[in-house]
């Protein structure tokens, strides 16, 4: 006999998932976490105000640390998704630079522009957004979804069909006048 599942289904690797995920929102939370929130003075800093503050540490900031430490959990992420086998959601990837492994916060560690190199811009389905990460002067380019135009011949005969149906009413609508007319007279 075989084995009965259990109701809800299982996922798969349910561990590697989960591994993923917390290394992802542990690299956003050092990524996004704000210096001056994060230190907090105690009572022996208070006193030795005049020697070394919290955030300097055998001359690292400790910004740089978080930086270094969110880049670290973000390589393991992609070591751990490439030898298990699993894919990354898109905006999972879009928020991670392709070459140096940072994690791209927009206006922090990294500067996005749409640009449009079609013919002077003026076909509006060419938009691109260029991410460049600041870490390492890495560029990508995502398409912006805009709605492409038809091809000339399905235009063409969407406008040929939207003409008839223009001249039909229009023909009804003299035929009612007509008759309107006709009724008066009589």
């Amino acid at each position: 006999m075989a084995k009965t599942k259990p109701p809800g289904g299982s996922v798969p690797n349910r561990p590697l998932y989960s591994r993923i995920s917390f290394l992802y929102q542990a690299a956003t939370y050092l990524g996004t976490r704000d210096d001056q929130h994060a230190s907090t003075p105690t009572t022996q800093d208070a006193k030795n105000q005049g020697t070394e503050s919290e955030e300097k540490h055998d001359g690292f900031d400790n910004s740089h640390v978080q930086q270094a430490l969110s880049r670290r959990f973000l390589t393991d992420l992609r070591a751990t998704s490439l030898k298990s086998q699993i894919r990354l959601s898109p905006a999972m990837k879009h928020t991670i630079c392709k070459f140096c492994d940072s994690l791209l916060i927009e206006g922090e560690t990294s500067s996005c522009t749409t640009e449009n190199r079609s013919k002077g811009g003026r076909k509006p389905w060419a938009d691109v957004l260029v991410v460049k990460c600041n870490t390492c002067g890495g560029v990508r380019r995502y398409p912006v979804q805009a709605a492409r135009p038809k091809r000339r011949p399905a235009r063409e005969q969407q406008e040929a069909k939207k003409a008839a149906g223009q001249k039909k009413r229009k023909t009804a609508r003299m035929q009612v006048e007509k008759a309107d007319i006709v009724m008066e007279e009589g």
